[in-house]
């Protein structure tokens, strides 16, 4: 009788046996970068490359963290903080601080449990949470878990939809009907990632279930072929101005526009109905060459006004960066891969702790440069050497 040979372990980045996730959060865990080291112990090899590349030669995710540490903050001593809070107002949603959880796909690559894990970690935390169109459990399925921990913990935090267009208009609509039934509060329409590179297949398990039964569009990549992008379906597919126009009119729902860097293209998404933009290149994910997000902010700002809501993600690691994107004009903002990576190390503990870390650090970042509250954000705040 010979005995039958087990599987060989799923390997991490490191070349050792992929780690389940932990029941309590290991020591030493102090920042979200402390976070992104743990995970790749966590993460299948594959999956690991996926989530922290960027697209072609990673200039753009590498300019984004650059970008962000060229400010400088100037701090304020002596601050009233005896009414202090980081409340606000959104689209006439209440968030008790600044930041929601990005629009990140298959979290089931970090996690069996998912965006169920990560939306009941956004309620303990109360904090908004945008859902991918490619989320790797269905919108209805993560709604009913984000009100099911409401109920649990009396906590709650706004809960959106980020809608990727589908190339039937009535399978974008489907979604839209959809969202809106289950609850959610905002649609979050991307842009600028319906174009781009993508050679991960999903390992078994994982899918688009909210695509389900949707034809998509294939890049083929054959030498031969008397297309390459311009010409084929991917591309006569695209998202256009006039599917926004499209869009305004058959949603009640806040529309928010995500993936705008140009102020021309921000003033053109506002007179088209946009009621909030995103400031985004995708977390240097679509075109290498994309300028940072916060190098731009001030000037969308300028573009579209004071009062039309901007937020911005991108490289968004630390409770100063938070800091530096109020001060330069977004309203809020929002964190993606440090999602996955504190899932995949504790589940929703972890997403839940590392909620807890940005948040203090904004806190302590305001109180050392004298802002009680978000409105006394401002320019001021930022050291230029002249």
């Amino acid at each position: 009788m010979t005995d039958t040979p087990s599987a060989a372990p799923v390997l991490n980045a490191l070349g050792q046996a992929v780690q389940p996730a932990l029941s309590r959060i290991p020591s030493g865990i102090g920042a979200l970068a402390d976070y992104a080291r743990q995970a790749r112990h966590h993460i299948e090899a594959h999956a690991w490359a996926h989530i922290e590349s960027g697209c072609d030669q990673a200039q753009a995710l590498a300019h984004n963290r650059q970008a962000l540490d060229r400010i400088r903050l100037l701090p304020e001593p002596l601050p009233d903080l005896s009414q202090a809070h980081t409340h606000l107002q959104l689209l006439g949603q209440a968030f008790d601080w600044p930041v929601l959880l990005a629009p990140v796909a298959y979290h089931r690559l970090a996690h069996p449990e998912g965006e169920i894990a990560s939306v009941r970690a956004a309620m303990a935390m109360r904090t908004g949470m945008v859902v991918s169109t490619l989320s790797s459990y269905t919108l209805e399925e993560i709604a009913q878990a984000a009100n099911a921990a409401s109920q649990e913990l009396g906590r709650t935090a706004p809960l959106w939809f980020q809608l990727y267009s589908q190339p039937d208009r009535q399978h974008t609509l489907s979604l839209v009907r959809r969202a809106e039934a289950a609850g959610y509060q905002a649609l979050v329409w991307t842009v600028d990632a319906n174009i781009k590179r993508s050679g991960y297949p999903l390992p078994p398990g994982v899918e688009a279930v909210n695509l389900r039964g949707m034809p998509q569009p294939q890049q083929t990549g054959d030498l031969m072929d008397d297309h390459i992008l311009f010409g084929t379906p991917l591309a006569t597919g695209a998202p256009r101005w006039s599917d926004l126009e499209w869009l305004r009119t058959h949603t009640h729902l806040p529309l928010i526009v995500k993936g705008i860097l140009s102020p021309r293209a921000a003033r053109q998404a506002a007179a088209l109905g946009a009621d909030a933009i995103v400031v985004s290149n995708h977390g240097g994910r679509v075109l290498d060459a994309a300028v940072s997000p916060i190098d731009v902010l001030a000037d969308v700002r300028q573009a579209v006004g004071p009062q039309l809501p901007l937020l911005l993600d991108s490289g968004i690691r630390q409770g100063t960066d938070v800091l530096k994107a109020l001060a330069l004009g977004a309203n809020a903002v929002l964190i993606g891969r440090p999602q996955l990576h504190s899932l995949a190390v504790a589940g929703t503990l972890g997403t839940a702790h590392m909620l807890y870390l940005l948040r203090s650090e904004l806190e302590l970042a305001m109180a050392q440069t004298g802002c009680a509250q978000l409105r006394q954000i401002g320019a001021d705040l930022l050291w230029q050497p002249r």
